[in-house]
């Protein structure tokens, strides 16, 4: 089953892009393109090493993805800041979902693994870079929950931190989806219940001065290719804030529902810190 794309009563601006600004988006595409690609071949490289001797783990690895992820905001232009600390135990990351930006906002701070929807690996690009990083895919059918559980087991022990959005999919970046609460059953197997954190992160993004607040939003039927070259032509960007707020242990939830409706809050209520009052749907 797919998640339902969310889809705004306004539509998004349609793309206009000046002569400078397609200046902008080869100067800015070609550098970008050259760290993303050119990182990712090392990448692959190290890994060739890293699988055989280290297995799940990867000690490695991570951090060129997050090298990637920081300097793609110098490139861009886009300033970037946290607040909060960061989870050491083991455990998942959850966040609110705005748009393919995220991708780098939250890898640029902490290193994580992403948990997405099966059918981002065939995805050109995107899924090329999503398998490379070591994305954990996951189908809607509940006749492989329990293969899924398994795998999110073998994960989580070896010390990788996950992320998923539980909104299920992108908004336009001013509102926060009620939260699903399917993939947090998982934590509450009788492996993982007693030594799991969950940390709430709220991802909040300023638009450029003097454009619309849904600057950064990517949503509905809004396609890759044109949200990038808006974002490459910019003559200026806005900025991203991610508050990490205190990791929760599982343990201390009755069950799944009541661990989402606690991190939702927490998410919620960081967004509308940063950004003003925002919307449930």
């Amino acid at each position: 089953m797919n998640d339902p794309t969310w889809n705004g009563d306004v539509p998004p601006e349609p793309l206009r892009i000046s002569p400078l600004g397609w200046l902008r988006v080869v100067l800015r595409g070609l550098t970008l393109g050259t760290l993303v690609f050119g990182c990712l071949g090392l990448l692959l490289l190290v890994r060739l090493f890293e699988r055989p001797v280290f297995g799940l783990a990867r000690p490695v690895t991570p951090h060129i993805t997050q090298f990637v992820c920081r300097n793609a905001f110098r490139i861009l232009g886009m300033g970037f800041s946290t607040e909060g600390q960061l989870m050491t135990g083991r455990g998942a990351v959850v966040s609110n979902h705005a748009s393919w930006l995220d991708i780098f906002s939250l890898n640029a701070r902490k290193r994580i693994y992403f948990v997405s929807k099966s059918e981002v690996a065939s995805w050109p690009g995107i899924g090329w870079l999503a398998r490379a990083t070591g994305t954990v895919f996951i189908e809607r059918n509940p006749r492989k929950a329990r293969e899924q559980t398994a795998l999110f087991e073998a994960r989580l022990m070896a010390g990788h931190k996950l992320l998923f959005f539980p909104e299920g999919t992108s908004t336009d970046g001013l509102r926060v989806l009620p939260f699903k609460t399917t993939l947090f059953a998982a934590f509450f197997s009788d492996h993982l219940r007693d030594h799991m954190h969950i940390q709430p992160v709220s991802l909040c993004y300023h638009a450029p001065k003097g454009q619309e607040l849904r600057f950064y939003g990517w949503w509905g039927d809004m396609e890759f290719a044109p949200h990038l070259l808006k974002s490459l032509a910019a003559p200026r960007h806005g900025r991203v804030h991610l508050i990490y707020h205190p990791p929760v242990r599982v343990k201390d939830f009755k069950d799944r529902k009541a661990l989402a409706a606690h991190v939702e809050a927490k998410v919620r209520a960081g967004v509308e810190r940063e950004l003003g009052p925002v919307q449930g749907a």
